[in-house]
């Protein structure tokens, strides 16, 4: 398969609820932030998103005590706008997208948002 250099691969682990929104979009979109979310963190490394998705997303009860790892493709040319941050370690990268860029976002998706890893509490992934 041919890589396409004018699309970045990024991930974003997620609970349940987040899924069941995106599910609805037709797996093309990210839900709203809340009022209390003023940045949406997709990650720059597939580890990265797995090690929030079973370390901490199966350990809270607002995540369902489920974890997934999502998968998405975004434009160059829209992402390179935006720094990644460090997020406790040079290993450790995120974008950090406004709350109100997040329609713009979404605009420069290319492909559906795809289930790579599932984790649930007191279970081992399971790769999707």
């Amino acid at each position: 398969m041919a890589v396409d250099v004018n699309l970045v691969t990024l991930y974003r682990p997620v609970g349940q609820q987040e899924l069941d929104l995106i599910l609805d979009s037709g797996s093309k979109r990210f839900p709203p932030r809340l009022d209390w979310q003023p940045i949406f963190y997709p990650v720059l490394t597939e580890d990265y998103a797995i090690r929030i998705a079973r370390d901490w997303n199966t350990k809270d009860p607002n995540s369902g005590f489920v974890g997934y790892v999502l998968q998405f493709r975004v434009r160059r040319d829209y992402i390179d706008r935006h720094q990644p941050h460090e997020a406790g370690g040079r290993d450790l990268l995120e974008y950090w997208i406004p709350a109100e860029e997040l329609e713009e976002f979404n605009d420069n998706l290319v492909g559906q948002i795809e289930v790579i890893h599932e984790f649930r509490q007191h279970e081992s992934s399971k790769d999707r």
